[in-house]
This record gives C-alpha cells, structure tokens and sequence, in this order.
C-alpha cells in the first residue's frame, strides 16, 4: 500500500459508491455466454477497449451471475454494443424482470460467429470473445477478451445508462443540441 495512504481509514458506503458511478455515463451491451440451450446473457457498462493489435477488450463480470459458470466453463463470450432502438433488449437481461438463462433471449434474433456464443443481430457491433485471461478480485471478474471476429451494423443511435436511466445517444442530434447550449470560449482561447 502507498505510504501516504495507510493510516487512513476508508469509509465510502456501498451507497455512496453506487452514487458516484451512476453519475458516469456507459454504454449499453450485452455479454452473453455458453452454447445451445445452456445460454445466459445479463446487460452491463463495463465494456472498454483494451488493445488494437491484437484486438482485444475488457469486461467486468459479476461472479454471482447466471452468465459467469457459463463464461468460465467455455472461456468465450459475446459483447453486443446496443442501439437506442434496443431498449427491450437491454431490459430483458438487466435481471429486473425475473427472466433467466435462455428466455432472456425471446424476442429477438441471435447469430453466431467463430466461438459459438450468441450475438445480438443488428446490434451497433457484436463482438465474438475468448476469454484470454480472469482476474478475479472482490465480487467481480476481469476477462479480458481476445477478439475473434465481429459483425457492425449501419451507424445508429446508442443506447446509453447514466443516472440510473437508459438514455439515447444519437450523434447528430445531440452534437445540434450541444451547439445550441455551448459556452462560448473566453477570449483568450479564441486568439489562439
């Protein structure tokens, strides 16, 4: 531990904790895990890119999860970045509404790439992953995912989560927004 940190006793709350990551903004995916009818899936924001060469990403699992048996048996998984439009997907498989294992899955359709692992058809992108190495810390897992192949959809709206609401993301509107309410820059930042 750093030295100019020990003694000090640390007392952020599970609720305070909570706060202050609702007031960051993620988007919306999927992850999806296992094969046939032995597949699960839950919705997160803790997607992120790890690397370009070899391609491949970081994601935080929940260890107490449906999907997370699945995710290490068959060490691959599936990341479909949703679209605004894909709302009902992202509800299915937040865990709020009681659906498990594969019923997640009804109502919508579903492809598979190199592993196997099912992908959101018409998501922003779907991500087909190895999982090249878990770290596992507290509640949580880190997999680290190589990335096998991958399928993208027309540019669309995304669906983001901040403030514990799903919110759209579209590019052109939201930049037209951004420029009604801009501040200007002072002076000085202009002359440059």
């Amino acid at each position: 531990m750093n030295s100019i940190v020990r003694g000090i006793r640390f007392k952020v709350t599970d609720g305070e904790f909570r706060g202050a990551m609702r007031q960051l903004a993620g988007g919306v995916s999927v992850i999806t895990a296992g094969r046939g009818e032995e597949i699960s899936g839950m919705t997160v924001t803790s997607v992120a890119s790890l690397a370009v060469d070899p391609p491949s990403l970081v994601v935080s699992i929940n260890r107490a999860s449906s999907s997370w048996p699945l995710l290490e048996r068959y060490r691959s998984f599936g990341v479909s970045i949703l679209k605004a439009d894909q709302l009902a997907v992202a509800e299915r498989f937040d865990g709020r509404n009681g659906l498990k294992g594969a019923a997640r899955f009804a109502g919508a359709q579903w492809i598979q790439l190199a592993s196997g692992v099912p992908l959101l058809k018409g998501a922003l992108a779907a991500i087909d992953c190895e999982a090249e190495d878990i770290v596992e810390r507290h509640s949580h897992a880190l997999v680290i995912g190589r990335v096998l192949d991958l399928e993208l959809s027309e540019p669309a709206a995304a669906l983001a989560y901040w403030q514990s609401q799903y919110v759209a993301l579209d590019r052109d509107e939201d930049a037209q927004k951004l420029a009604e309410v801009s501040v200007p820059a002072p002076p000085a930042a202009r002359k440059r």
